[in-house]
């Protein structure tokens, strides 16, 4: 579907307006003060000169049947944008069982529906070596509030005594208190494990360790006569002999309390050259909520998220083999909260940075650091300011990544405080001891805010709100430049639209950033009206788009190894300064661990420039980059498309 935007029609009638405005003004100077703001701002923001200085922004609306409330946003190697939805955080869509995907093609504008399996609404995604998306996890059934709950309910744990066998449990299973005589009925299947057999060193049978399992249950009917109010011992209904001996539960408070998100073990990679989604092996876990981060070798690993009874994954965390598309657990476990902003670094630890999106315990996993996946060792890094409001920061490994350097940026108390956090952090992985700085200061206290690595080694920043999901209409309509080279923030052009929760950028393959979502809690600045979905794309095109021709560059390969070198033609060679791969976005909920733009060794000759890939796969990953060449005024090329094995 080819999308018909009101963009040349608003630039027909403002060059219409702009000369007569500048007609009058000829005739009579002081006629251009009476001139609405509005107008002589629409004329001020075009001009060539503001835009060579500021940048300029523009709104995109695909036709009614193609809007969504996008949440997910993944750039893919044929230049197009997978923009997901699932159930787009409406029960609604959940109980009809409607899941969106949008696929939209910037270049040529044109928007097309793709069948979604199921509701991917809060999965996690990144890319894959040979240029697939994987999408793991998302929404089994959406949160309950406290007075919406009509049956008692809670988390049974069941344990498994025998050691010679596991124990399977239906869906509808019974469960009747030994104290209270109520019974609950389990929603899902669930799985125990055999009790696992303990000896002492000199092969004595010491104990059984009990297997056990969890599962959600509920009372066979609605009210509040049937909540318990303590612990209890549960008996299994149509287990008998040594299977009942064996096997029980053992409950706290079953009542009508609030009922969180619940997460799906459901995956699959999304295929940019068929475009669909192909399902794989499930996570052994449910996860609503993860992190997926690429390790060295190309798998994936998948960490935290809520599981299917909407409890935090409790450490359990599992790796994605792409080559043989199965899962399997990580020999240690460690909990993080949500969303944790997880990236690689180039001695094959990962750095945690403390961002996350806040679900999990408040004194458990928040603290940034250096994480061992091989031993399990957790090294805290210092230093960090207000790390009590680092829920809904954003991450951002400044380019370029060889420096190893990263920006920890605004964020909001726990949950839906009001609280939120006007710095920038920095912190250098490189440093004999790395400890966190402070940067630049935000205007304003930043929740959910937007970054994006550019081409010329500067990050875009953008869009977020003050309060929680922009409550109380507090978006922040304004944008930033940062410099690393003078670790100092460049004020440009203000963005046309609010974006707080569910929001999040791309850097497009022509320079420009995309920009989607917007999920506000309230629609008034009294927080009386429902808010509503952002369904409108925005696009920022940089400043460094407004200053001459840009380099061009044709040719060369497809593919290139770590450590070669690779020729590609432009006639423009002696003007280049620098070029960059930069791995294309895969971004949700202020989290996007794929940006990095790695820095190339260039040789030029007169018709052609020579760029040599390091060769330490940690830093440059197997997958489909963006390659970008940036000349002495600092205006990228367009990208050519390279490949990584």
């Amino acid at each position: 579907m080819t999308i018909h935007t009101a963009r040349r029609r608003r630039a027909r009638r403002l060059a219409m307006a702009t000369t007569a405005v500048l007609a009058l003004a000829g005739m009579n100077g002081p006629w251009l003060y009476r001139v609405t703001a509005d107008t002589y701002h629409r004329y001020r923001i075009n001009t060539p000169e503001y835009k060579a200085e500021n940048g300029h922004w523009e709104t995109i609306e695909f036709p009614e049947e193609y809007r969504q409330n996008t949440i997910h946003a993944a750039l893919l190697h044929t230049g197009k944008v997978l923009m997901i939805a699932g159930s787009g955080n409406n029960q609604k869509n959940k109980d009809a069982k409607v899941y969106d995907t949008r696929l939209w093609d910037p270049v040529r504008n044109t928007i097309k529906k793709i069948p979604t399996p199921n509701d991917l609404f809060c999965g996690g995604h990144t890319q894959l070596p040979d240029g697939k998306l994987l999408v793991a996890g998302g929404t089994k059934s959406y949160e309950k509030l406290k007075g919406d709950v009509k049956k008692a309910g809670g988390v049974m744990i069941i344990y498994n005594e025998n050691p010679d066998k596991p124990m399977t449990l239906p869906a509808g299973t019974r469960f009747t208190g030994r104290k209270n005589g109520k019974t609950f009925v389990a929603t899902e299947p669930v799985l125990i494990p055999r009790a696992k057999k303990i000896f002492d060193k000199s092969g004595k049978w010491l104990r059984n360790n009990p297997g056990y399992g969890r599962v959600y249950v509920e009372a066979l009917k609605e009210g509040a006569r049937y909540e318990t109010g303590t612990e209890d011992n549960y008996r299994i209904q149509g287990l008998t002999g040594a299977d009942a001996r064996n096997t029980y539960g053992i409950a706290q408070k079953l009542a009508l309390d609030k009922k969180d998100f619940q997460g799906l073990k459901d995956t699959y990679e999304f295929d940019p050259v068929a475009e669909r989604y192909v399902k794989v092996d499930p996570m052994h876990e449910a996860r609503w909520y993860p992190t997926l981060t690429t390790l060295s070798d190309g798998r994936i690993l998948s960490v935290s998220g809520l599981d299917d009874i909407g409890q935090i994954v409790p450490g359990k965390n599992e790796i994605y083999d792409p080559r043989t598309k199965k899962w399997t657990y990580t020999d240690k476990v460690r909990q993080f909260p949500t969303y944790p902003a997880l990236f690689l670094m180039q001695n094959g630890k990962i750095f945690y940075s403390g961002s996350n999106a806040g679900y999990g315990p408040d004194d458990v996993g928040r603290e940034p650091g250096i994480w061992d996946l091989r031993t399990n060792e957790f090294t805290k890094i210092p230093g960090l300011s207000d790390p009590e409001l680092m829920e809904t920061s954003g991450t951002v490994l400044l380019p370029p990544a060889q420096d190893e350097r990263y920006m920890v940026i605004g964020g909001g108390g726990v949950g839906e405080s009001k609280r939120s956090s006007k710095k920038t952090r920095l912190v250098d992985l490189k440093a004999k001891n790395p400890r966190f700085v402070d940067g630049p200061e935000l205007e304003k206290g930043t929740r959910y805010p937007e970054s994006s690595i550019l081409p010329d080694d500067t990050v875009l920043i953008s869009g977020g709100s003050e309060d929680y999901r922009g409550r109380s209409d507090s978006d922040i309509l304004q944008a930033r430049i940062y410099h690393p080279d003078t670790n100092t923030f460049q004020r440009v052009a203000d963005p046309l639209i609010g974006r707080n929760y569910h929001s999040g950028s791309v850097l497009l393959p022509d320079g420009r950033v995309m920009f989607f979502g917007g999920d506000p809690l309230f629609g008034d600045k009294a927080n009386t009206k429902p808010g509503t979905s952002e369904k409108r794309i925005s696009i920022y095109t940089p400043p460094y788009l407004y200053r001459g021709e840009r380099p061009r560059l044709s040719g060369g390969p497809k593919t290139v190894r770590r450590g070669e070198s690779a020729t590609f033609a432009t006639k423009d060679a002696a003007s280049v300064r620098t070029a960059r791969l930069i791995r294309p976005s895969a971004t949700t909920h202020v989290t996007d661990v794929d940006q990095r733009s790695i820095a190339l060794e260039v040789k030029k000759s007169k018709d052609g420039v020579t760029v040599t890939v390091p060769g330490n796969r940690n830093l440059v990953h197997s997958g489909w980059y963006m390659l970008f060449v940036v000349n002495d005024k600092g205006t990228p090329s367009k990208a050519q498309w390279v490949r990584v094995p």
